[in-house]
This record gives structure tokens, sequence and C-alpha cells, in this order.
């Protein structure tokens, strides 16, 4: 099997080779360029990227290449400051690791059962992937090890700051091994920042990639929240009702390519996969076929598209989100050709929020939330096209025979004409009702929860209902509401935004949640843990007295002024 030459002269090891192959990974980016080789020579590093530069693959390919076999105590401990990262990032490790015989990772943070935690170290896993509370939890117990750690990575350490974790980082910095490897990487560099990586660092290689923005002009950029699961019943429906001339739909891998391309064909929808393990004859044939028009999509990945050029593309579809902002960029410059204007469409999964920011950053405008189209629209849209199929064939054919076919059954039979045009019209309608009725998933949303801080203005004109509750932490544990508001987002997943007032008092605090919490938010609030304490949380029907508050936080973002008294 032939492995890409780029990433092997970094330094990857054959085995992840075969993977990233696999993977549909083609091309290193600035930041696994200029990574990979420091990192796999044991160097310690200081990185300064941008989501959605290809960070995870930056440390892991190089930390996975040095991996020991025969060792199954934590050889590599990755932080990071949410637990949707924290999947990610462990999901990611076991894709590039899947030829590594014996390979585990676990991923920790709060609100898993930590008894499954507790067995997963006891059998043994190579690389942990977590949050630092509840990493700091599993030091504690002893239940995790760092004796023979031989690399620690920080992954995002501005947001670990921003959300009050930086104590904890600095303790469990101080608990791995002097002679361990360690790396961080954040987006920007305040002097907290840069502090711990003097102090834990030493004289570490910087690798710094300037944030790229790019001005996508005349295309129109959407996007839907949509989990993987529901994505291909997103996509039908979306084409169904959404008017284009040709499309390309992008995906990570190569046999992704051939899957949904099957799919939609079906489906009825004029599709064929494009990707790098056609012959160069049969991949000229399928793009010329759909210049003339007789193909309508195509699926391919990111190599496979480079360079079309093609005028009646009118639409660009990343049914998988990018590995980075400039393979995005690259994307949808497919289509917007000839001075005309272009429509680029995304789905993007609950836990990939950050690298939809980092698109933004990078095209210099906001995407446009959408809506999945509802049953009516679709309804609407079948109805039109049926219409249509009448009317052309009424325009079109002879049906001199089949109406006298039809008139004799109607005389025989004693029945209504209409009737038997409806009887006909059902039996044509039943692989594609005219009138469906789709379950709405939870999956799809208007927007993500954490697109933008509403104002004071928001909340007036859409109140939520919020309830208060007691936890057992405050003063004397050191906590600030900062603590709090990141413990309360990271762990039970509860938009920052959706946090209200928060009041500190001596020995607890109390803090406003929207009414309707799911019931996973409500039991992942109760295994909260802030500076090592558990929260403890009780719902309570009125802010519990006992002490001046001090800093209230009110949800999107405002906070109170100390009285002056």
């Amino acid at each position: 099997m032939m492995s890409s030459p780029d990433f092997a002269t970094l330094g990857v090891a054959p085995a992840i080779l075969q993977a990233l192959q696999e993977l549909g990974y083609e091309q290193p980016s600035p930041i696994q360029a200029q990574s990979i080789p420091l990192l796999a020579r044991g160097s310690n590093l200081l990185g300064t990227a941008q989501t959605g530069t290809g960070k995870t693959a930056a440390f892991a390919l190089p930390l996975l290449s040095r991996l020991r076999d025969d060792q199954q105590t934590p050889q590599i401990l990755v932080l990071t400051p949410t637990r949707e990262l924290a999947i990610q990032v462990a999901e990611a490790f076991k894709s590039y690791a899947r030829y590594l015989p014996g390979f585990n990772v676990l991923p920790i943070y709060g609100g898993q059962d930590m008894r499954t935690q507790l067995r997963a170290l006891r059998r043994g896993v190579q690389v942990v992937v977590g949050t630092p509370g509840r990493i700091l939890d599993h030091l504690g117990r002893r239940s995790l090890v760092l004796d023979e750690l031989q690399a620690i990575v920080l992954d995002e350490a501005d947001e670990m700051l921003r959300m009050g974790f930086i104590d904890d980082v600095q303790e469990i910095l101080a608990a791995t091994p002097a002679e361990c490897q360690r790396a961080l990487f954040s987006a920007t560099m305040p002097a907290a920042i840069r502090q711990i990586a003097t102090e834990y660092l030493g004289n570490p290689q910087e690798v710094r990639i300037a944030a790229k923005t790019t001005t996508v002009e005349r295309t129109e950029q959407r996007y839907l929240l949509v989990h993987d699961s529901h994505k291909l019943d997103a996509l039908t429906r979306i084409l169904e009702v959404e008017p284009f001339d040709a499309m390309i739909i992008f995906v990570r891998t190569k046999s992704s390519t051939m899957e949904l391309a099957t799919k939609l064909e079906a489906r009825g929808f004029a599709a064929e996969a494009l990707n790098g393990d056609l012959s160069q004859e049969l991949r000229e044939r399928t793009v010329e076929r759909l210049r003339r028009g007789e193909l309508d999509i195509l699926v391919a990945t990111d190599v496979a598209a480079r360079g079309l050029d093609i005028e009646r593309i009118s639409h660009v579809f990343n049914y998988d989100i990018p590995y980075d902002t400039e393979a995005y960029v690259h994307r949808i410059g497919r289509t917007g050709r000839a001075g005309r204007e272009g429509k680029a469409i995304l789905f993007v999964a609950p836990k990939e929020h950050r690298l939809l920011k980092a698109i933004e950053r990078a095209t210099r405008q906001p995407l446009t939330a959408m809506e999945l189209p509802s049953s009516k629209e679709i309804s609407d849209q079948r109805i039109r096209q049926f219409r249509k199929r009448l009317t052309d064939t009424l325009c079109a054919e002879d049906l001199s025979g089949i109406r006298e076919l039809l008139e004799n059954l109607a005389d025989q039979e004693e029945l209504n004409m209409a009737d038997v045009a409806a009887a006909l019209a059902f039996q044509l309608q039943k692989e594609q009702p005219l009138f469906p009725v789709f379950e709405e998933p939870a999956a799809f949303r208007k927007s993500s929860p954490e697109r933008r801080p509403r104002s004071a203005q928001d909340d007036s004109a859409s109140p939520v209902a919020m309830v208060c509750y007691q936890l057992a932490v405050g003063r004397r544990h050191n906590v600030m509401p900062k603590d709090i508001v990141g413990a309360i987002a990271n762990e039970a997943a509860i938009d920052s935004r959706h946090i209200g007032r928060i009041n500190l008092y001596d020995d607890h605090s109390t803090v406003e949640l929207p009414k309707d919490l799911p019931k996973e938010a409500l039991r992942h609030l109760q295994s909260i843990r802030i500076r090592q304490h558990p929260i403890q949380a009780r719902l309570i029907s009125t802010p519990a007295g006992g002490g001046k508050p001090t800093t209230p936080r009110r949800s999107g973002g405002e906070r109170r002024r100390k009285s002056a008294a």
C-alpha cells in the first residue's frame, strides 16, 4: 500500500500513514508540517494556532508514532477545556491508531459514570484525553498514575484559562514526571499562558501559524446543526426543496464517496462518486458528464475535486466538515464561477462548533443558520412536480386508448372518474408520497446554542423560565463565579448564556438555571466537582440568604456592579 510521502518524510510511523491514507489525508497543514518533526524528536513545543488548522493531528501523529506497544499504563495525556473536545480528540487518536496493535484511548470528563472510567483505567490505556477537573479527581484517587507518562499536551490552553481551569492545569502539570515531553497549543497567548509555558516547558520550540482571513465573494453560506446519524435524511430533504443546477457534495474519505453516491442514486438523484482511486480516464469522463448535464451531483473528496472549474456548479455541500479552514475555502471556491452567485451549505455536528467558528473567521463572514425543510415544504414541492408531470403528459401523449379503458371501467363499476383518477394518482405516488410526515429529530435545530450571546432585549422578547439551585461550595472553597460557569457549561453541557445570576456566600452559592433542563443535564449536574469539592446541587424555590452576594453573573454575560453600600 502506498503511503503519503509528505507525512512519511515528517517522521510519521508506517502504521499511522496507512490510517491517514484511508482517512483521506493528503497534504499536511502548516501547523502539522512544522510541529510533527519537532514533537517526533522529543522537543517541548509551544504552538500558537487557531481552531480548524489541524492541531489534533499535529500532536497526535508524532506522539502515536513514538508509542510503546509493551506499556499499558498512560503514555500520553491530553488536557482539553470541554468534554466535547475531549471526545473529539479521543476519536481522532482512535482513527489514527487503528493499525496499532492493542491500542486503547480513554476520554475522561465529568458527568460520565466514574465506574466506567475506573474499569477502563484498570484494564490499561496508553492515551488519556480529559478535562482538568475529572483528571484531578482520578489523580486524587490514584486511579490515574502518571509515573510512566511520556508526553502531556494542553489543547486550547486559553480556553481553559477563560473557563477558570488554569489552577487545575498547573496542579496536573506539577504531577507529571520531570522528563515528560510537554506541548501547549493556544489560539492566543495571554500572560498567564506564557507564564505556564515558561515554568513547565522550559525553553520550548515555538510554532506560530498566523490566522488567515479570506473573503469569499459571491457565495451564500449556510449551515445546519445535525448529528451524523441524521445527515442522509437531512441531505435528501434539502435536495428535494433546494433548487440547484449542479452540485458537489464533499465528504472526507474515498469510501464515503462511493457509499453516499450509491444511496443518493437509489433515491432518484443523478449522482456519482469522484475520488483518487478512479483512473484519470474515468475521472475525466465523470466530470464531462457533469458538465454536459448528464449528472447533477458529484460526491467527492478534497483532493479529487481540486482544480474543478465547471460553470454549472451552483452549490457546494459540505456533508463532512473539513479538518481545516483552508480546505473549506477551496471547497466553496468550486461554485460562484464566471461572475455567478454560488451557494454553500455546511453540516455541523454538535461537537464541531469550534470548527464552524474558525470557518467564520477565515471567511470574514458569519454563516447563516438554516432550518430543515418541513413536511409541508416537501409536500408542496412534490405536488408541484406531480402536477407538472401530469400536464406534460396531457400535452405530449396520445391518451385516447387509456381514456377509453378508464371510461369503460367507470361505467361498468359505476365509478366516478375523479375517484378513478385519485386511485391512479395514489398508486403513482406510493414510493414518494405527496403528503409525507417526517419526524423532527431533536438534532435538527435552526442554530447552535453557542451561536451568540443574547442581549437584554433578546431576553425580554423571549424570556426563559429560571429556577434557583444551591451549591455546596462558596468563598471558603476559593470558588469564583467563573469556576461555577465553567464547570456547569463544561460538565453538564449547559450553554453559558443559559446560566443566570450567581450569588456567592461563605459556605455555599446559588445559581439560576433554566427550569426545563433535560434529564441528562440534571444528572450531570449532580456529579460536578469544583476545586475538588462536590457541588451537591439541589433545587430551591428562591435564592438562599446568609450573607451579601458578590459578583453575581447574569445570562448574556452581564454582571451587576457591587453596591456602594
